[in-house]
């Protein structure tokens, strides 16, 4: 069934499609960490380094700006209840613009045809060089671990995004909504 309303996907709305939750809070993270107001912490954590000042964010990047001022790892990043209330209401809405399936969870032909659109139209960049914000986050929304280990492969690193446990690929074998790998997508 389509929809007669386009909807403008942001950022972060693509990786949700895209990887879900973890790959949603890691967008956040990242556009906070471009403007200059998240930065790792101690090794596999992430903390605010400042008053997110300036554009507006969206209710997700608040939400997980307002988290970090405690410090904390992906894993309680996830957990703590503004950011869960921020995914949920984003995933309502994704689910609403007939992006997102509620049950059973996951894309809809109209979300798969939109993330082959944003391929299409946002080529994974080789490199950091010359890259603006807004790409580098579409960029990761797409691409996942590829793209965040060759546009801030140190950030990604050292605040626990990629290595030793950290990834935004919902799609790997056994990690997908409803697997029994430790995600689930109706909880988003």
């Amino acid at each position: 069934m389509a929809r007669s309303t386009t909807v403008v996907l942001e950022p972060h709305d693509v990786a949700l499609i895209r990887g879900g939750r973890r790959a949603a809070v890691t967008v956040a993270v990242l556009e906070l960490h471009l403007r200059g107001v998240v930065r790792a912490g101690r090794p596999g954590t992430m903390r605010t380094s400042g008053p997110a000042t300036g554009t507006a964010l969206g209710p997700l990047a608040k939400a997980v700006h307002a988290a970090l001022h405690r410090p904390a790892g992906m894993g309680q990043l996830l957990e703590r209840q503004g950011v869960r209330t921020a995914l949920a209401e984003a995933r309502s809405a994704l689910a609403a613009a007939g992006l997102l399936r509620v049950f059973p969870p996951g894309r809809t032909g109209a979300a798969r045809r939109s993330l082959k659109e944003l391929r299409d139209r946002h080529p994974l960049p080789a490199d950091r060089a010359g890259v603006p914000a807004e790409e580098i986050l579409f960029a990761v929304a797409l691409y996942g671990d590829r793209a965040l280990t060759a546009l801030v492969p140190r950030f990604a690193r050292d605040a626990g995004l990629t290595g030793r446990g950290g990834t935004t690929e919902r799609e790997l074998p056994g990690a997908s909504c409803g697997s029994g790998g430790g995600m689930s997508c109706a909880s988003v």
